[in-house]
């Protein structure tokens, strides 16, 4: 049976994930996270996204798709368990120029030990840029959110689930 997972942890944590430095520098963005599922948001920047050919730089989709990839899967584990990505595997389908990204992830598993997650990259036209898996090891009681948060000097999160 699934826990019910509390609105405020989740807006909590969207609020820090974004003003984290590696989201601020790239300029990704969590949008949405529920079980199973998130979106991730990043608005081109020429002068950061963009490659010698005149598109958006694959490590950009690769950066997307672990991001969403890796809270789907988050929303379903427990509050002590933290992740790491085993394997990511990025298939770039079509070139972006300008406008928004935005990856949709959906878990495929979330087992004890492992959970697979699926990615898809859209522009803003609703074309499908790029198409990505992670495999993330959960690691109990290792790279938990919470520690996360202490090790930035935050304030502790609202509690993840409300029963």
């Amino acid at each position: 049976m699934k826990k019910t997972l509390n609105p405020a942890h989740l807006e909590a944590l969207m609020k820090m994930a974004n003003s984290g430095p590696f989201f601020s520098h790239v300029g990704i963005r969590l949008v949405e996270m529920d079980y199973g599922y998130a979106k991730a948001e990043l608005d081109i920047d020429p002068k950061i996204h963009i490659n010698t050919f005149d598109s958006v730089h694959g490590g950009v989709n690769a950066a997307l798709i672990d991001t969403a990839a890796y809270w789907a899967a988050y929303c379903g584990q427990e509050e002590t368990s933290g992740f790491t990505t085993l394997d990511l595997s990025v298939t770039n389908l079509a070139m972006a120029r300008n406008g928004r990204l935005t990856a949709i992830a959906h878990s495929v598993k979330e087992g004890r030990s492992i959970c697979l997650s699926d990615v898809k990259v859209y522009d803003e036209d609703g074309r499908l840029i790029a198409h990505g898996t992670s495999k993330l090891l959960v690691l109990q009681g290792r790279q938990a959110i919470k520690d996360a948060i202490a090790a930035a000097g935050w304030d502790p999160l609202p509690p993840k689930f409300l029963d």
